[in-house]
């Protein structure tokens, strides 16, 4: 027997390109007794839907249930939302920052070599040329001011 014209419709659907009317055609040629064997692969395809039972059908009163669902009036109540219950992840927040900056300064302090002095802080006055000159009237008022006896000596810087 010649099948061209099924193998035709075939080409046709694997391209997509077949019609309603033409995909019956398919199906009622595969759901018969006597298929080739060349194509009896393709009869599984075709007849999936005859040997499937169909579980997934809505019932007759879906629509009216999901509208009585939808129409069903439900009271919705508000809720008070009080000022600690507002601030509790601003105090979370707080808290946070407080742990990692005391855990940062323990790191630092148990790192710290206990062994040798804190370097202490260096106050030396440095002793050089004054920039005023020893009659100037600035530098007498302000040497009275800080209460020294007698107005620093200018140093002559030797060449």
């Amino acid at each position: 027997m010649d099948y061209k014209y099924i193998d035709q419709l075939l080409e046709r659907y694997w391209r997509c390109e077949t019609t309603l009317q033409e995909e019956d055609i398919l199906r009622s040629f595969f759901t018969q007794d006597n298929v080739p064997a060349e194509l009896m692969r393709y009869k599984d395809l075709f007849c999936y839907e005859k040997s499937e039972p169909q579980e997934d059908v809505l019932g007759e009163d879906f629509d009216a249930k999901m509208l009585a669902r939808i129409d069903s009036q439900r009271t919705v109540k508000a809720r008070v939302v009080r000022m600690p219950q507002r601030l509790r992840p601003l105090f979370k927040a707080a808290a946070v920052v407080a742990i990692v900056l005391t855990l940062g300064n323990a790191m630092q302090v148990a790192f710290v070599d206990s062994s040798q002095p804190a370097p202490a802080a260096q106050t030396s006055i440095h002793k050089g040329s004054s920039v005023a000159d020893a009659a100037d009237s600035a530098s007498i008022d302000s040497a009275k001011h800080a209460g020294m006896t007698s107005a620093p000596q200018s140093n002559v810087l030797l060449k």
